[in-house]
Protein backbone atom coordinates (compact mmCIF):
# COMPACT_ATOMS: atom_id res chain seq x y z
CA UNK A 1 0.00 0.00 0.00
CA UNK A 2 1.53 3.31 -1.09
CA UNK A 3 1.38 6.79 0.45
CA UNK A 4 -1.49 7.88 -1.80
CA UNK A 5 -3.71 4.98 -0.72
CA UNK A 6 -3.09 5.70 2.96
CA UNK A 7 -3.86 9.37 2.42
CA UNK A 8 -7.21 8.73 0.73
CA UNK A 9 -8.26 6.17 3.34
CA UNK A 10 -7.50 8.71 6.10
CA UNK A 11 -9.37 11.40 4.17
CA UNK A 12 -12.37 9.09 3.89
CA UNK A 13 -12.28 8.49 7.66
CA UNK A 14 -12.26 12.26 8.29
CA UNK A 15 -15.32 12.92 6.14
CA UNK A 16 -17.16 9.65 6.66
CA UNK A 17 -20.51 9.37 8.41
CA UNK A 18 -20.65 10.02 12.15
CA UNK A 19 -21.38 6.41 13.18
CA UNK A 20 -18.30 5.22 11.26
CA UNK A 21 -15.86 7.16 13.41
CA UNK A 22 -15.53 10.42 11.48
CA UNK A 23 -17.22 12.34 14.31
CA UNK A 24 -14.15 11.86 16.51
CA UNK A 25 -11.76 13.42 14.01
CA UNK A 26 -14.13 16.26 13.16
CA UNK A 27 -14.67 16.97 16.86
CA UNK A 28 -10.91 17.10 17.42
CA UNK A 29 -10.52 19.46 14.43
CA UNK A 30 -13.21 21.72 15.91
CA UNK A 31 -11.37 21.67 19.25
CA UNK A 32 -8.13 22.75 17.57
CA UNK A 33 -9.94 25.50 15.69
CA UNK A 34 -11.55 26.83 18.86
CA UNK A 35 -8.21 26.83 20.66
CA UNK A 36 -6.46 28.76 17.87
CA UNK A 37 -9.05 31.53 17.52
CA UNK A 38 -8.20 33.25 20.85
CA UNK A 39 -4.47 32.81 20.18
CA UNK A 40 -4.72 34.66 16.87
CA UNK A 41 -6.90 37.43 18.32
CA UNK A 42 -4.63 37.79 21.37
CA UNK A 43 -1.53 37.94 19.19
CA UNK A 44 -2.97 40.60 16.86
CA UNK A 45 -4.36 42.74 19.70
CA UNK A 46 -1.20 42.43 21.84
CA UNK A 47 1.15 43.19 18.93
CA UNK A 48 -1.07 46.07 17.81
CA UNK A 49 -1.29 47.59 21.29
CA UNK A 50 2.46 47.26 21.90
CA UNK A 51 3.35 48.65 18.47
CA UNK A 52 0.78 51.46 18.71
CA UNK A 53 1.97 52.58 22.15
CA UNK A 54 5.64 52.24 21.18
CA UNK A 55 5.14 54.24 17.98
CA UNK A 56 3.56 57.08 19.95
CA UNK A 57 6.42 57.16 22.43
CA UNK A 58 8.94 57.13 19.58
CA UNK A 59 7.29 59.79 17.43
CA UNK A 60 5.86 62.12 20.09
CA UNK A 61 7.81 61.34 23.26
CA UNK A 62 11.39 60.18 23.44
CA UNK A 63 12.12 60.18 19.72
CA UNK A 64 14.11 57.33 18.20
CA UNK A 65 17.33 58.36 19.94
CA UNK A 66 18.35 60.97 22.47
CA UNK A 67 21.71 62.71 22.87
CA UNK A 68 22.82 64.09 26.24
CA UNK A 69 25.92 66.25 26.71
CA UNK A 70 27.95 65.19 29.75
CA UNK A 71 29.88 68.42 30.30
CA UNK A 72 29.29 71.33 27.94
CA UNK A 73 25.56 72.04 27.66
CA UNK A 74 26.22 75.00 25.36
CA UNK A 75 27.52 72.62 22.68
CA UNK A 76 24.06 71.30 21.76
CA UNK A 77 23.75 73.61 18.75
CA UNK A 78 27.01 72.36 17.30
CA UNK A 79 26.18 68.70 17.97
CA UNK A 80 22.74 69.21 16.39
CA UNK A 81 24.32 70.26 13.09
CA UNK A 82 26.81 67.41 13.10
CA UNK A 83 24.14 64.84 14.00
CA UNK A 84 21.85 66.04 11.22
CA UNK A 85 24.56 65.18 8.68
CA UNK A 86 24.86 61.54 9.79
CA UNK A 87 23.51 59.06 7.23
CA UNK A 88 20.10 57.69 8.17
CA UNK A 89 19.11 60.64 10.41
CA UNK A 90 15.72 62.11 9.50
CA UNK A 91 15.64 65.03 11.88
CA UNK A 92 17.21 66.50 15.04
CA UNK A 93 15.58 68.88 17.55
CA UNK A 94 16.50 70.42 20.89
CA UNK A 95 14.38 69.81 23.97
CA UNK A 96 14.50 71.04 27.53
CA UNK A 97 12.27 69.10 29.88
CA UNK A 98 11.33 69.89 33.47
CA UNK A 99 8.50 69.96 35.99
CA UNK A 100 6.06 72.68 36.90
CA UNK A 101 2.65 73.46 38.33
CA UNK A 102 -0.20 74.92 36.26
CA UNK A 103 -3.17 76.79 37.69
CA UNK A 104 -6.35 76.95 35.64
CA UNK A 105 -9.98 77.92 36.15
CA UNK A 106 -10.77 74.44 37.48
CA UNK A 107 -7.79 73.86 39.78
CA UNK A 108 -4.06 73.18 39.91
CA UNK A 109 -2.01 70.25 38.66
CA UNK A 110 1.58 69.21 38.25
CA UNK A 111 2.87 69.01 34.68
CA UNK A 112 5.78 67.78 32.61
CA UNK A 113 7.00 70.84 30.75
CA UNK A 114 8.38 70.01 27.32
CA UNK A 115 10.14 72.86 25.56
CA UNK A 116 10.82 71.57 22.05
CA UNK A 117 11.94 73.16 18.80
CA UNK A 118 8.71 74.04 16.95
CA UNK A 119 9.66 72.12 13.74
CA UNK A 120 9.48 68.88 15.78
CA UNK A 121 5.69 69.02 15.56
CA UNK A 122 5.87 69.39 11.77
CA UNK A 123 7.69 66.07 11.36
CA UNK A 124 5.70 63.43 9.49
CA UNK A 125 5.92 61.00 12.41
CA UNK A 126 4.67 63.58 14.89
CA UNK A 127 1.84 64.61 12.59
CA UNK A 128 0.76 60.99 12.12
CA UNK A 129 -0.04 60.44 15.80
CA UNK A 130 -0.72 63.94 17.15
CA UNK A 131 -4.44 64.68 17.34
CA UNK A 132 -5.59 68.26 17.85
CA UNK A 133 -8.64 68.38 20.10
CA UNK A 134 -8.93 72.15 19.89
CA UNK A 135 -6.81 75.04 18.66
CA UNK A 136 -3.26 74.79 17.29
CA UNK A 137 -0.99 71.80 16.65
CA UNK A 138 2.14 73.63 17.87
CA UNK A 139 2.85 76.75 19.97
CA UNK A 140 2.56 79.77 17.63
CA UNK A 141 4.74 81.99 19.87
CA UNK A 142 6.96 81.95 22.96
CA UNK A 143 4.00 83.13 25.07
CA UNK A 144 1.69 80.23 24.21
CA UNK A 145 1.49 76.60 25.31
CA UNK A 146 -0.22 73.39 24.30
CA UNK A 147 -1.84 71.17 26.92
CA UNK A 148 -2.44 67.44 26.88
CA UNK A 149 -6.12 66.53 26.96
CA UNK A 150 -5.86 65.02 30.44
CA UNK A 151 -4.02 68.01 31.92
CA UNK A 152 -6.42 70.50 30.33
CA UNK A 153 -9.35 68.62 31.85
CA UNK A 154 -7.68 68.50 35.28
CA UNK A 155 -7.25 72.27 35.51
CA UNK A 156 -10.37 73.16 33.50
CA UNK A 157 -8.42 75.07 30.83
CA UNK A 158 -9.67 75.83 27.34
CA UNK A 159 -8.11 77.42 24.27
CA UNK A 160 -7.66 81.14 24.85
CA UNK A 161 -7.37 80.88 28.65
CA UNK A 162 -4.42 82.49 30.42
CA UNK A 163 -2.67 79.92 32.59
CA UNK A 164 0.19 80.77 34.96
CA UNK A 165 3.03 78.24 34.99
CA UNK A 166 5.07 77.93 38.17
CA UNK A 167 8.64 76.66 37.91
CA UNK A 168 11.64 76.66 40.24
CA UNK A 169 14.71 78.80 39.68
CA UNK A 170 17.94 78.88 41.66
CA UNK A 171 20.05 81.85 42.73
CA UNK A 172 23.81 82.13 42.74
CA UNK A 173 23.91 81.41 46.46
CA UNK A 174 22.15 78.06 45.95
CA UNK A 175 18.73 79.14 47.22
CA UNK A 176 15.60 78.54 45.16
CA UNK A 177 12.41 80.48 44.59
CA UNK A 178 9.22 79.91 42.58
CA UNK A 179 8.64 81.79 39.38
CA UNK A 180 5.21 82.40 37.82
CA UNK A 181 5.02 82.95 34.07
CA UNK A 182 1.69 83.57 32.32
CA UNK A 183 0.96 81.70 29.09
CA UNK A 184 -2.04 81.55 26.82
CA UNK A 185 -3.40 78.11 25.91
CA UNK A 186 -3.11 77.85 22.12
CA UNK A 187 -4.19 74.24 21.72
CA UNK A 188 -5.32 71.05 23.41
CA UNK A 189 -3.79 67.89 21.97
CA UNK A 190 -3.81 64.12 22.36
CA UNK A 191 -1.45 61.35 21.34
CA UNK A 192 -4.25 58.78 21.42
CA UNK A 193 -2.71 57.25 24.55
CA UNK A 194 -3.42 59.15 27.75
CA UNK A 195 -0.57 57.61 29.74
CA UNK A 196 1.82 59.43 27.42
CA UNK A 197 0.27 62.90 27.21
CA UNK A 198 -1.71 63.18 30.47
CA UNK A 199 0.78 65.69 31.99
CA UNK A 200 2.05 67.41 28.87
CA UNK A 201 2.58 71.15 28.86
CA UNK A 202 4.32 71.96 25.58
CA UNK A 203 6.01 75.26 24.75
CA UNK A 204 8.60 76.66 22.39
CA UNK A 205 12.23 75.83 23.15
CA UNK A 206 13.08 79.49 23.67
CA UNK A 207 10.31 79.83 26.26
CA UNK A 208 11.60 76.76 28.06
CA UNK A 209 15.09 78.23 28.23
CA UNK A 210 13.57 81.30 29.84
CA UNK A 211 11.52 79.64 32.59
CA UNK A 212 13.26 76.28 33.20
CA UNK A 213 16.45 76.45 35.21
CA UNK A 214 19.25 74.19 33.90
CA UNK A 215 19.69 72.81 37.44
CA UNK A 216 16.11 71.50 37.49
CA UNK A 217 15.68 70.37 33.89
CA UNK A 218 17.26 68.17 31.25
CA UNK A 219 18.69 69.41 27.97
CA UNK A 220 19.02 66.91 25.17
CA UNK A 221 18.59 66.33 21.46
CA UNK A 222 15.72 64.29 20.03
CA UNK A 223 16.76 62.32 16.95
CA UNK A 224 14.55 60.54 14.43
CA UNK A 225 15.91 58.08 11.92
CA UNK A 226 14.63 56.22 8.88
CA UNK A 227 13.89 52.86 10.54
CA UNK A 228 13.99 52.91 14.37
CA UNK A 229 13.06 49.24 14.73
CA UNK A 230 16.00 47.96 12.67
CA UNK A 231 18.67 50.65 12.50
CA UNK A 232 18.60 52.34 15.91
CA UNK A 233 21.78 50.69 17.24
CA UNK A 234 23.73 51.18 14.00
CA UNK A 235 22.83 54.87 13.71
CA UNK A 236 23.54 55.43 17.41
CA UNK A 237 27.05 54.06 16.86
CA UNK A 238 27.58 56.38 13.87
CA UNK A 239 26.44 59.39 15.89
CA UNK A 240 28.74 58.45 18.78
CA UNK A 241 31.69 58.22 16.38
CA UNK A 242 30.77 61.59 14.86
CA UNK A 243 30.33 63.48 18.15
CA UNK A 244 33.19 61.82 19.99
CA UNK A 245 33.61 61.86 23.77
CA UNK A 246 31.41 64.01 25.99
CA UNK A 247 28.04 62.81 24.71
CA UNK A 248 25.72 59.98 25.61
CA UNK A 249 23.67 58.53 22.75
CA UNK A 250 20.73 56.36 23.83
CA UNK A 251 18.31 54.42 21.64
CA UNK A 252 14.59 54.18 22.35
CA UNK A 253 15.11 50.61 23.55
CA UNK A 254 17.35 51.91 26.32
CA UNK A 255 15.15 54.89 27.15
CA UNK A 256 11.98 52.77 27.42
CA UNK A 257 13.56 49.46 28.45
CA UNK A 258 11.45 48.77 31.55
CA UNK A 259 8.16 49.69 29.93
CA UNK A 260 8.80 47.82 26.69
CA UNK A 261 10.02 44.75 28.61
CA UNK A 262 6.84 44.82 30.68
CA UNK A 263 4.68 44.86 27.54
CA UNK A 264 6.66 42.06 25.93
CA UNK A 265 6.57 39.90 29.08
CA UNK A 266 2.80 40.27 29.29
CA UNK A 267 2.47 39.32 25.63
CA UNK A 268 4.66 36.24 26.03
CA UNK A 269 2.71 35.14 29.12
CA UNK A 270 -0.59 35.42 27.27
CA UNK A 271 0.72 33.39 24.33
CA UNK A 272 2.14 30.76 26.69
CA UNK A 273 -1.24 30.31 28.36
CA UNK A 274 -2.90 30.03 24.96
CA UNK A 275 -0.26 27.48 23.86
CA UNK A 276 -1.31 25.25 26.76
CA UNK A 277 -4.83 25.28 25.35
CA UNK A 278 -3.44 24.15 21.98
CA UNK A 279 -1.64 21.27 23.68
CA UNK A 280 -4.91 20.16 25.27
CA UNK A 281 -6.53 20.26 21.82
CA UNK A 282 -3.63 18.20 20.44
CA UNK A 283 -4.26 15.56 23.09
CA UNK A 284 -7.86 15.48 21.88
CA UNK A 285 -6.54 14.48 18.45
CA UNK A 286 -4.75 11.59 20.13
CA UNK A 287 -7.98 10.52 21.82
CA UNK A 288 -9.86 10.82 18.54
CA UNK A 289 -7.24 8.63 16.83
CA UNK A 290 -7.63 5.99 19.53
CA UNK A 291 -11.42 5.99 19.19
CA UNK A 292 -11.16 5.82 15.41
CA UNK A 293 -8.85 2.78 15.68
CA UNK A 294 -11.42 1.07 17.91
CA UNK A 295 -14.27 1.88 15.52
CA UNK A 296 -12.33 0.77 12.41
CA UNK A 297 -10.85 -2.49 13.70
CA UNK A 298 -12.60 -4.45 10.96
CA UNK A 299 -10.90 -2.25 8.34
CA UNK A 300 -7.56 -2.82 10.04
CA UNK A 301 -8.05 -6.60 9.89
CA UNK A 302 -8.98 -6.51 6.21
CA UNK A 303 -6.00 -4.29 5.34
CA UNK A 304 -3.59 -6.57 7.19
CA UNK A 305 -5.11 -9.68 5.66
CA UNK A 306 -4.55 -8.03 2.25
CA UNK A 307 -0.86 -7.60 3.04
CA UNK A 308 -0.61 -4.19 4.75
CA UNK A 309 2.30 -4.01 7.19
CA UNK A 310 2.02 -2.57 10.74
CA UNK A 311 3.91 0.55 9.58
CA UNK A 312 1.54 1.10 6.66
CA UNK A 313 -1.48 0.63 8.92
CA UNK A 314 -0.11 3.08 11.48
CA UNK A 315 0.59 5.53 8.68
CA UNK A 316 -3.15 5.67 7.82
CA UNK A 317 -4.01 6.90 11.33
CA UNK A 318 -1.12 9.34 11.31
CA UNK A 319 -2.47 10.71 8.04
CA UNK A 320 -5.82 11.06 9.80
CA UNK A 321 -4.22 13.00 12.67
CA UNK A 322 -2.34 15.20 10.18
CA UNK A 323 -5.47 16.00 8.16
CA UNK A 324 -7.45 16.63 11.34
CA UNK A 325 -4.88 19.07 12.72
CA UNK A 326 -4.48 20.80 9.35
CA UNK A 327 -8.23 21.32 8.98
CA UNK A 328 -8.48 22.60 12.55
CA UNK A 329 -5.45 24.85 12.15
CA UNK A 330 -6.64 26.38 8.87
CA UNK A 331 -10.15 26.97 10.21
CA UNK A 332 -8.96 28.33 13.56
CA UNK A 333 -6.19 30.55 12.19
CA UNK A 334 -8.44 31.88 9.43
CA UNK A 335 -11.27 32.69 11.84
CA UNK A 336 -8.90 34.21 14.39
CA UNK A 337 -7.22 36.41 11.78
CA UNK A 338 -10.60 37.56 10.49
CA UNK A 339 -11.75 38.54 13.99
CA UNK A 340 -8.40 40.16 14.80
CA UNK A 341 -8.31 42.24 11.61
CA UNK A 342 -11.79 43.62 12.31
CA UNK A 343 -11.36 43.85 16.09
CA UNK A 344 -11.90 47.63 16.18
CA UNK A 345 -15.20 47.30 14.31
CA UNK A 346 -16.25 44.39 16.53
CA UNK A 347 -15.47 46.33 19.72
CA UNK A 348 -17.30 49.37 18.36
CA UNK A 349 -20.34 47.24 17.52
CA UNK A 350 -20.37 45.62 20.97
CA UNK A 351 -20.11 49.02 22.63
CA UNK A 352 -23.06 50.29 20.58
CA UNK A 353 -25.19 47.28 21.53
CA UNK A 354 -24.29 47.53 25.23
CA UNK A 355 -24.90 51.30 25.32
CA UNK A 356 -28.24 50.85 23.55
CA UNK A 357 -29.53 48.51 26.25
CA UNK A 358 -27.86 50.42 29.11
CA UNK A 359 -30.11 53.41 28.37
CA UNK A 360 -33.08 51.40 29.61
CA UNK A 361 -31.31 50.86 32.94
CA UNK A 362 -30.16 54.50 33.23
CA UNK A 363 -26.54 53.47 32.90
CA UNK A 364 -23.72 55.66 31.63
CA UNK A 365 -21.77 55.09 28.41
CA UNK A 366 -19.68 51.91 28.40
CA UNK A 367 -16.16 51.65 26.97
CA UNK A 368 -14.82 48.13 26.53
CA UNK A 369 -11.29 49.53 26.18
CA UNK A 370 -11.02 52.60 28.40
CA UNK A 371 -9.02 55.24 26.43
CA UNK A 372 -7.55 56.35 29.74
CA UNK A 373 -5.51 53.15 29.82
CA UNK A 374 -5.58 51.79 26.25
CA UNK A 375 -5.23 53.14 22.75
CA UNK A 376 -8.30 54.78 21.28
CA UNK A 377 -7.90 52.49 18.26
CA UNK A 378 -5.89 49.27 18.07
CA UNK A 379 -3.41 49.13 15.16
CA UNK A 380 -3.68 45.90 13.19
CA UNK A 381 -0.33 44.09 13.21
CA UNK A 382 -0.16 40.54 11.80
CA UNK A 383 3.10 38.71 12.47
CA UNK A 384 2.97 36.16 9.66
CA UNK A 385 6.11 34.41 10.88
CA UNK A 386 4.47 33.81 14.25
CA UNK A 387 1.24 32.69 12.54
CA UNK A 388 3.20 30.06 10.60
CA UNK A 389 5.04 28.95 13.76
CA UNK A 390 1.78 28.55 15.71
CA UNK A 391 0.23 26.53 12.88
CA UNK A 392 3.32 24.32 12.62
CA UNK A 393 3.41 23.84 16.41
CA UNK A 394 -0.24 22.79 16.39
CA UNK A 395 0.24 20.22 13.62
CA UNK A 396 3.43 18.75 15.08
CA UNK A 397 1.90 18.53 18.58
CA UNK A 398 -1.07 16.66 17.16
CA UNK A 399 1.15 14.24 15.24
CA UNK A 400 3.39 13.54 18.24
CA UNK A 401 0.43 12.95 20.55
CA UNK A 402 -1.21 10.64 17.96
CA UNK A 403 1.87 8.51 17.34
CA UNK A 404 1.25 6.06 20.18
CA UNK A 405 -2.42 5.26 19.34
CA UNK A 406 -1.49 4.96 15.64
CA UNK A 407 1.36 2.60 16.52
CA UNK A 408 -0.96 0.48 18.67
CA UNK A 409 -3.46 0.31 15.81
CA UNK A 410 -0.71 -1.00 13.52
CA UNK A 411 0.17 -3.81 15.94
CA UNK A 412 -3.34 -5.22 16.33
CA UNK A 413 -3.27 -8.94 15.27
CA UNK A 414 -5.64 -9.37 12.28
CA UNK A 415 -6.83 -12.92 13.12
CA UNK A 416 -7.95 -11.83 16.59
CA UNK A 417 -10.11 -9.13 15.03
CA UNK A 418 -11.54 -11.42 12.36
CA UNK A 419 -12.51 -14.04 14.98
CA UNK A 420 -14.22 -11.31 17.00
CA UNK A 421 -16.33 -10.18 14.06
Amino acid sequence: MNFRSGFFIALRYLWTRAHEGGRYLRGAAAGIALSLVPIMVTMIVADGMIRGITDRYLELGTGHLQIFPFLDFDSLNDSLVRTANVAGVRGVWQERQGLGVLAGPGGKAGATIRAVDAPFWDDEGSGKFLRVIEGEAKPPSTRTILLGEGLAGAIGAKVGDNVPVMTIRSLDDGSTFPRLTPFMVAGIISSGYRELDALWCIMDYEAGQRILSPEFSDDHLIVKIDDPYKNADAVAEKISDTLGLGYGVYTWKELQRSQYSSYESTRQLLLFIMALIVLVAAVNVSSATSMLAIERQRDIAVLKAAGASPVETSRIFLWGALLTSLCGAILGIGTGLLIGIFINQIIGGLESIINFFSRFFHGGPVKILDPGFYLQEIPIIVNWQMVFFIGLFTVLSSLVSSWLPARRAGKIPPMEILRKY
